[in-house]
């Protein structure tokens, strides 16, 4: 793998970028404050803006690893930060990239996970030179499988009480896309 970074990554409607310090304030009122955006999410539900500055400054401090890849979701007609990916498990010797997501309430069902998604799909395979990206879900969260499924990956199977979330011990439903897949 060649890694070198979170690099900007712009689609139709968005631009995914690095994190910045002035975006707390957004982060905090549009997804990281509700506890119905973080219900099947392994953060809990930030009680206090400072929180999300805090989180904020030490994701903006890892950037100076090649290997961290963590965007923010902007849309470019609003030109403010709706949500959140990241490669957040990367295993080297199995070249496989785990990516999560998450994106404010107001923002749901209008393809920009899937956009975003797809983005940095394309991004990990293409730059950094991955053969897997994978991504799971709570069965009691459907619709992170339906982007999942809309972005070419395919259903490996569930696994049972094999994850935590902010809703206690979970299944775990297990998508991938293999490059020579796409």
């Amino acid at each position: 793998m060649q890694h070198c970074g979170t690099q900007e990554l712009e689609t139709g409607r968005l631009v995914l970028r690095r994190y910045r310090s002035e975006d707390a304030p957004a982060m905090y009122r549009n997804w990281a404050s509700d506890p119905e955006v973080t219900r099947f999410l392994t953060w809990p539900t930030h009680g206090s803006p400072e929180v999300t500055r805090a989180v904020i400054a030490d994701w903006v401090q890892r950037y100076s690893d090649p290997r961290y890849y963590h965007w923010v979701i902007v849309r470019k007609a609003q030109e403010e930060p709706i949500g959140s990916i990241a490669v957040v498990e990367l295993r080297e010797n199995a070249a496989a990239a785990h990516v999560g997501y998450c994106i404010g309430r107001a923002w749901w069902h209008q393809g920009i996970a899937s956009e975003a998604l797809q983005a940095v799909m394309d991004f990990l395979f293409d730059v950094v030179g991955v053969g897997r990206v994978e991504a799971r879900h709570d069965p009691r969260n459907p619709h992170s499988g339906m982007v999942m499924r809309k972005c070419g990956m395919r259903y490996e199977g569930t696994l049972r009480s094999a994850d935590w979330n902010n809703q206690g011990i979970c299944d775990a439903c297990c998508y991938a896309l293999l490059r020579e897949e796409r």
